[in-house]
C-alpha cells in the first residue's frame, strides 16, 4: 500500500493528467489510449474516445472505465 506522500503525489500528477490525452499500459500488455475524464481513489479511470491498443491493431472503444487493479503504468500523450 502506497505511504500518505506518494498517494497526494499521484493524485497530484492524475490531476495535471484530466483532460489530456494519456497511454494506459495494461496487464497483459494491451493499451488504452484517450481523453482522462476522471478517476478515483482506486485510480479507477474513465477515458473519453478511447482506443485500445494491441499488437494486431488498433480500435474504437469510446467512452470506458479502466478498472486500476488492471494498470500497469499511464503517460501523457504528446
Amino acid at each position: 500500500m502506497a505511504s500518505q506522500p506518494e498517494r497526494t503525489n499521484t493524485f497530484k500528477v492524475m490531476n495535471e493528467y484530466l483532460n489530456a490525452s494519456v497511454y494506459v499500459k495494461l496487464k497483459g500488455g494491451e493499451g488504452v489510449k484517450g481523453i482522462l475524464k476522471s478517476f478515483d481513489q482506486h485510480l479507477n479511470l474513465v477515458l473519453e474516445n478511447a482506443e485500445e491498443l494491441t499488437e494486431k491493431g488498433s480500435r474504437s472503444l469510446g467512452t470506458v472505465l479502466v478498472r486500476g487493479d488492471s494498470i500497469v503504468a499511464i503517460s501523457p500523450v504528446k
